[in-house]
C-alpha cells in the first residue's frame, strides 16, 4: 500500500473488495466520534479497533494526516459518511494533501437513501447542505444557500433535499416554511437500526423534535415552473413612493452592466424600494446584497418588498453613505442609484474596497459628469451609455409616443477582460 490517505465512505453498504482490504491493512483508521460508532457495527471493526484514531474536529484531522502521511509514512484510512465528495471531507482532504495522495471509495449518499425510502425520483431535485452553516461565521466555505433562502427556493423547485444539523434542524426548517403548500419528509438516522421516516405539512412538523442525523426532503405540491419569475418584475409589483424606483427598462440595463457573479457581494447604494437589489438576488441567489438607504419611508417600502418576494439574500442597511459602508463586507459589485449629493466621497470609499465593477445611474448632466470624473479619478475607466425609453400609449382613437426622461448609465470596471 502506498503512503496515501484512503477515504472510505461508510454507512449503508458492507465493505467489500479494495475498501475491506484497505481497512484491514492500514496503519491507522481516522474517524469522527459518530462514524466510529457506525464503524463499530461492521464485522471488520474487531480487527481494526486497535488502530482506530477518533478525531472530532476537521482542522485536527487535517493536521494528523499531514503529520502521519509523509514521504515514508504509513497509509491512513479516513472514514467518511456516504459519498465523501458529496458535501463531505474529500474536497478538503484533496486540497490539503493533493490529488495524487488521496484515493476515494464511496458509499451511497444519505440523500440517495432518503429518496429511495420515500419512493421518489431525485433527478429533478435541488440538493443543498445546511450542515455546519449555523455554527458561527468565518469557517469553511461560504454556503451556496442559507436557511432563509428556503421559502424562495420552494417557489422555484419541485423538490429540495437538505442535509441538516442540530442548528438547522428539521423542525426549524419546517417552521420557516409554514403556510406553504408543501409536504415535508424527515428521514431520521438513515442506515441505523432505528431509522424512521416522518412526513407532514410544515405546520405539523414544526412543533416536533427529531433525532440526528436527518435528511429533509421538501416536495412542492404546486407547479413551481408556472410561478417563478427570476427577472422582469414590473414597477407595479413593488411598493414605492413618489415614483422613486428604477424603471423597468433601466433596471434591466443596469443589471446587465453589473455582470452579476454567481456568488459574491453587491452593494446597492440609495436602494430606495429595493427593486435592483431584489432582482439581482433573484437572478443570482448566491449573492449577498446590502441595500443601503437613509430615508425611513423608503426603508419601510424596501422591507415590505423583501417580504413580498422572499428575498432573503438582501439585507437592508439604514444609514448615510459613505459612513455606513465602512463596516460592510467588501463588495464585488456596486450600484449607486442615489448619493445624497456625496457621489465623489462614495465612489472613493467604494474604490478603497476594491470593487471590480461600479455602475452609477444619472438623470442630470451634472451627475453624469461628476460620476465619470469620480470613477476615473479612482482608477475606473468610465463607459457611458445613454438610455432613452419611449412607450406607446392610446391618445383618443390613435396611439402616441410617450417619452421618458433619458437616463445615463456610467460603468467603471477594473481589470476588465
Amino acid at each position: 500500500m502506498e503512503s496515501k490517505v484512503y477515504i472510505i465512505g461508510i454507512g449503508f453498504k458492507p465493505l467489500t473488495g479494495r475498501a475491506r482490504e484497505l481497512v484491514l491493512k492500514a496503519g491507522a483508521i481516522v474517524a469522527s466520534r459518530r462514524l466510529a460508532q457506525v464503524f463499530a457495527g461492521y464485522p471488520e471493526y474487531a480487527g481494526a479497533k486497535g488502530r482506530l484514531v477518533v478525531i472530532n474536529d476537521v482542522e485536527e484531522t487535517m493536521a494528523y494526516l499531514r503529520k502521519t502521511v509523509g514521504e515514508e509514512g504509513e497509509p491512513v484510512v479516513l472514514l467518511a459518511s456516504g459519498d465523501p465528495l458529496f458535501y463531505g471531507i474529500a474536497r478538503r482532504t484533496i486540497k490539503e494533501m493533493g490529488q495524487g495522495r488521496v484515493e476515494i471509495i464511496q458509499d451511497l449518499t444519505s440523500i440517495q437513501i432518503a429518496f429511495c425510502r420515500i419512493k421518489e425520483s431525485w433527478n429533478d431535485a435541488l440538493l443543498i447542505s445546511l450542515h455546519g452553516r449555523g455554527r458561527g461565521r468565518g469557517k469553511g466555505r461560504p454556503p451556496s444557500y442559507r436557511l432563509e433562502d428556503l421559502p424562495r427556493l420552494t417557489e422555484e423547485q419541485v423538490k429540495i433535499a437538505v442535509l441538516t444539523d442540530g442548528v438547522n434542524n428539521p423542525a426549524r426548517i419546517a417552521g420557516i416554511l409554514a403556510g406553504r403548500d408543501l409536504v415535508v419528509y424527515v428521514c431520521e438516522r438513515l442506515g441505523y437500526p432505528d431509522e424512521a421516516i416522518i412526513s407532514g405539512s410544515p405546520e405539523e412538523l414544526a412543533a416536533s423534535t427529531f433525532r440526528e442525523p436527518a435528511v429533509v426532503i421538501i416536495k412542492n405540491l404546486k407547479n413551481p415552473e408556472a410561478q417563478i419569475v427570476r427577472f422582469g418584475r414590473a414597477e407595479g409589483e413593488f411598493h414605492h413612493s413618489r415614483g422613486l424606483i428604477t424603471k423597468d427598462e433601466v433596471r434591466a440595463a443596469t443589471l446587465h452592466k453589473l455582470r452579476l457573479p454567481v456568488r459574491g457581494i453587491l452593494w446597492d447604494i440609495g436602494a430606495g424600494s429595493g427593486a435592483v437589489s431584489i432582482e439581482a438576488s433573484l437572478l443570482s441567489p448566491g449573492l449577498r446584497v446590502f441595500a443601503v438607504e437613509r430615508n425611513r419611508r423608503e426603508l419601510t417600502n424596501l422591507r415590505k418588498n423583501l417580504a413580498r418576494f422572499a428575498a432573503a439574500g438582501v439585507e437592508p442597511v439604514k444609514g448615510e453613505a459613505p459612513e455606513v459602508l465602512l463596516d460592510l463586507p467588501a463588495p464585488d459589485r456596486v450600484f449607486i442609484g442615489g448619493s445624497g449629493g456625496r457621489l465623489r466621497e462614495i465612489v472613493s470609499a467604494v474604490a478603497r474596497k476594491e470593487a471590480k465593477i461600479i455602475v452609477i445611474n444619472a438623470v442630470t448632466l451634472e451627475t453624469l459628469n461628476e460620476a465619470a470624473a469620480a470613477l476615473e479619478e479612482n482608477g475606473y475607466p468610465a463607459e457611458i451609455t445613454g438610455l432613452s425609453v419611449t412607450k406607446i400609449r392610446p391618445l383618443g382613437a390613435r396611439r402616441a409616443f410617450w417619452g421618458q426622461n433619458p437616463v445615463f448609465l456610467i460603468k467603471g470596471e477594473r481589470d476588465a477582460g
